[in-house]
């Protein structure tokens, strides 16, 4: 009789509870909906994130209602947020703008990679405006003195330029962030 080794058993995922098991899938399933799209199967998804594929459905009704959850995850501003946050204080002014330029460029780009793949199919609605970034609306508040608008005006200034200048439907190339910051401190005139 052969011994049996823990290479020739597939190992089972850790138990977790289901809200972790939930979010675990829809984060091992991102990054699959960006390259293959509404097309990536659940033996893919499965593979990525380490469990049997009957463990998805035991998480989520079906297919729909995953990618659904995924499409929710990559709108959620919070990862956003809690990054904005994580930056350098001790970051002058400008290099600190250039930072937040930076991962707004990031969200603008993975947004539009997950919506480009899988439509508005799996948005509940469209919501008319995107609410401001607090951690970005708290610094522009703090650093009042060194804008001639005011901080939420600001705010609302700095995340349009850095969309307008990254969305691949409006730029051939998003610009840099030192361009964005530029051009959101200084405008585009001479003076």
């Amino acid at each position: 009789m052969a011994s049996v080794t823990t290479t020739d058993v597939r190992r089972r995922a850790a138990a977790l509870p289901p809200d972790e098991r939930r979010a675990a899938i829809v984060q091992a399933t991102l990054p699959l909906l960006v390259e293959h799209g509404e097309m990536v199967t659940t033996r893919q998804i499965a593979d990525a994130a380490g469990i049997a594929e009957g463990t998805i459905f035991r998480a989520f009704p079906d297919k729909d209602a995953l990618l659904e959850a995924v499409v929710q995850a990559a709108l959620d501003p919070t990862l956003l947020d809690r990054a904005l946050v994580e930056i350098d204080p001790g970051l002058d002014f400008e290099p600190t703008l250039r930072k937040m330029v930076e991962l707004l460029q990031r969200r603008t780009l993975e947004v539009w990679r997950i919506m480009s793949t899988v439509g508005m199919r799996y948005v509940d609605r469209p919501k008319p405006t995107q609410p401001l970034s607090e951690p970005i609306l708290a610094y522009l508040t703090a650093n009042r003195s060194r804008l001639s608008i005011p901080p939420r005006e600001a705010a609302q200034l700095l995340r349009g330029l850095s969309m307008a200048l990254t969305h691949p439907h409006l730029v051939d190339e998003p610009q840099p962030p030192k361009r964005v910051v530029q051009l959101f401190l200084h405008g585009a005139g001479a003076d």
